[in-house]
């Protein structure tokens, strides 16, 4: 079976080097789909006048956006042709094709609440994303929580929506070397025991409540529990920014802009006393399971998917309180049985969150589509 995969996401000329949550999805499925001796195609779109910079995947032959707009135009007439058996849009760039198609659509977060999205050409992006979305031969879900959410705003049949959880890279499950961790903390002026808050500065990543939290917390427990931000800003965040620059001032809070590699990031998660992460809304929510596998708890949500990730192990609050979330970050501190028993509970959780499951079971979605070509 040819199986076509999208790639724009991981083009280098586009990411800088530095993949974000499609992009880790699209790299796992690639690797494992490899690893599986499966015959992936990577298929990537280019930008207009950059075509000659793919290098991950072979070129479509035109931009996303006049593939998209031809196809919805020509009421689905005018059809891309990659000559392979399924493709499989892991992007939300899906397209009428001349093959089975799949994709995966992580959330509806533009359509739920498009205050917590890019708002540039929102209500156009929306339109045309359900549009396109009708085209899927299959859905995959990455959450549950999501699938209701799917049929609603991407007006997409239940019976084609599978849901197929992330994983957790095999390398979270090891321990960094500590003389690594040791390098790197102080690299960015960190000792152990700090609160860890990741993901890129927008509004529905939640990140003023948690600032407001930790300010709630005893003063001396804000001195030997600093927390630290690390996130590069995204959009409607030039308030927060204002705030994480006055916050440093007063020796509480670092912001973290421009973390490096990945191995520096999970030196970052092993150096915290707590991960906190009550995001107001999650299509999944992997940097949960990224805490649980570098040993440390978890403050996180008790809405959208983060229930469903974290399944009882992280202290779930209501991420609109931040008096809620103050306690639960002081708890994480302070009972050290509950502590020790929610990071082994922890652990044994990301066990069962594989990339190696999720590679397999989206296979299974492929061979659904084309039996003929297993």
């Amino acid at each position: 079976m040819r199986i076509g995969l999208s790639t724009s996401v991981l083009e280098p000329a586009r990411t800088a080097g530095r993949l974000d949550g499609m992009g880790v999805y699209t790299q796992h499925l690639l690797n494992g789909l490899k690893e599986r001796q499966q015959q992936v195609v990577p298929l990537s779109f280019p930008k207009r006048g950059d075509g000659g910079r793919l290098s991950v995947g072979q070129s479509f032959g035109v931009p996303f956006p006049v593939a998209a707009l031809g196809g919805v135009f020509s009421g689905g007439f005018w059809r891309q042709n990659p000559k392979v058996d399924v493709y499989h849009a892991t992007d939300y760039r899906v397209l009428p094709m001349r093959c089975p198609v799949v994709a995966t659509l992580y959330d509806a977060i533009p359509m739920v609440d498009p205050s917590m999205a890019n708002p540039r050409f929102r209500q156009l992006k929306n339109a045309l994303m359900r549009k396109l979305a009708s085209y899927a031969d299959a859905v995959i879900a990455i959450s549950s929580y999501s699938v209701a959410e799917l049929v609603e705003h991407y007006r997409v049949d239940e019976s084609r929506i599978r849901v197929i959880h992330c994983g957790v890279d095999k390398v979270w499950l090891t321990d960094p070397d500590p003389a690594f961790v040791g390098q790197i903390l102080p690299r960015y002026g960190l000792t152990p025991g700090y609160f860890l808050a990741v993901g890129t500065l927008q509004p529905r990543k939640n990140f003023t409540r948690v600032i407001e939290a930790h300010a709630l917390l005893p003063q001396e427990v804000r001195r030997e529990h600093p927390l630290v931000v690390v996130g590069k800003p995204g959009w409607r965040c030039e308030n927060l920014i204002e705030t994480l620059k006055h916050k440093e001032a007063q020796g509480e809070v670092r912001w973290l802009s421009d973390v490096g590699e990945r191995a520096e990031l999970r030196a970052l998660y092993y150096g915290a006393s707590t991960f906190v992460f009550p995001s107001l809304y999650e299509g999944f929510g992997l940097p949960v399971l990224e805490a649980f596998a570098s040993g440390i708890p978890v403050v996180t949500s008790n809405t959208t998917s983060l229930p469903e990730v974290s399944a009882g192990i992280a202290w779930e609050v209501d991420p609109t309180s931040a008096t809620d979330i103050a306690e639960a970050m002081l708890k994480s501190l302070v009972d050290e049985d509950e502590r020790q028993t929610r990071i082994a509970a922890g652990r044994e959780r990301v066990r069962l969150m594989s990339w190696d499951k999720t590679v397999e079971e989206t296979l299974g979605v492929y061979r659904e589509l084309s039996p003929m070509s297993v």
